[in-house]
């Protein structure tokens, strides 16, 4: 029997509470933010994947409490920050923004960025914008928001796991099969709220079965209306960039420390998107691919090399 991903959970750090959190009003969305660890710590900004997701109290014990000040915010539609599941005024230039905000808004000076999935897109976004106020980077399950990626998740996901693709694909009337997106994004934006919904269930559902090494039935929540229609909008935008785009502009941020971490096993973002970013980066980049993981950070072997990869990044980071 595969091991549960979240059998890991005795290597994560004590549960612990924000000392500080609010929301930050921008273009009508309420950011919702929370910062826990020592106020003279190392600032770190977590960053969830999606797009779509949100924070959990499980993402609070990444971040060693007696080391770290870490800023963790739920992006614009998702988690607590409101309005729930907004697509208006939402895509990645904004967001990349939202954390310049929130850096400014709370003094961060230099931050490490820590992000996963599509986390690790939006932070690449952040460093090739703002790299003066970035220290370094731990990266997860590596995305670059390119067609190919897109694609990739749409239909070639289906040859490692062809039931839920299956399903994925059925849930639509076979004359809109040829164009998933299109067809997923006309229920998720449309008038009837119990298609949304259903539609919803159905798209989360097939992300979720594929996240973990061992495939998993698993419910898909009540995250899922966020998670659904806010990636299917930033899917039909191909991301909200050129594509290429974070591969071509990456000689602006290769000076600085990164350790890309990647479930060798990563259906949803395979590692051959690791290693091409890790070859590019150069010198100052370490890959870990992670043999008995797929995508999720709490499968086994993930959090030892996230927990030691950002420690490892902290010290190169203050030697510069």
């Amino acid at each position: 029997m595969m091991p549960s991903p979240y059998e890991e959970t005795t290597r994560l750090h004590a549960p612990t509470q924000p000392w500080d959190k609010g929301y930050l009003v921008r273009e009508g969305h309420e950011i919702y933010y929370e910062q826990i660890g020592i106020e003279d710590g190392t600032p770190v900004i977590f960053l969830h994947g999606g797009p779509g997701a949100g924070c959990s109290a499980a993402h609070r014990r990444l971040f060693d409490p007696l080391k770290y000040r870490a800023l963790l915010f739920d992006q614009r539609g998702c988690g607590r920050s409101r309005p729930y599941a907004s697509i208006k005024d939402n895509s990645t230039d904004k967001l990349v923004e939202d954390i310049e905000a929130l850096r400014l808004h709370l003094g961060l000076g230099k931050v490490i960025l820590f992000g996963g999935s599509w986390g690790s897109t939006l932070a690449l976004c952040y460093g090739l914008k703002y790299p003066e106020n970035v220290a370094g980077f731990v990266l997860r399950g590596i995305f670059l928001g390119t067609q190919a990626e897109i694609d990739w998740f749409l239909y070639d996901m289906g040859r490692f796991f062809p039931e839920a693709h299956q399903a994925f694909v059925n849930y639509l009337p076979k004359a809109e099969q040829g164009d998933i997106l299109k067809a997923y994004l006309s229920r998720l934006t449309g008038l009837s709220s119990s298609d949304a919904i259903m539609a919803a269930k159905q798209w989360a559902s097939y992300e979720n079965s594929c996240a973990t090494l061992a495939a998993q039935k698993r419910g898909a929540g009540e995250g899922a209306i966020a998670i659904a229609l806010i990636e299917a909008h930033y899917f039909a935008y191909n991301c909200f960039m050129e594509d290429g785009y974070i591969l071509d502009n990456l000689h602006k941020i290769s000076h600085l420390p990164s350790v890309i971490v990647n479930g060798r096993h990563d259906v949803i973002c395979p590692p051959f998107t690791a290693h091409a970013l890790h070859h590019k980066w150069g010198a100052k980049s370490t890959l870990h691919l992670i043999d008995d993981a797929g995508h999720s950070a709490f499968e086994s072997g993930m959090l030892p090399a996230l927990l030691n990869g950002l420690d490892q990044v902290s010290q190169r980071a203050s030697s510069r």
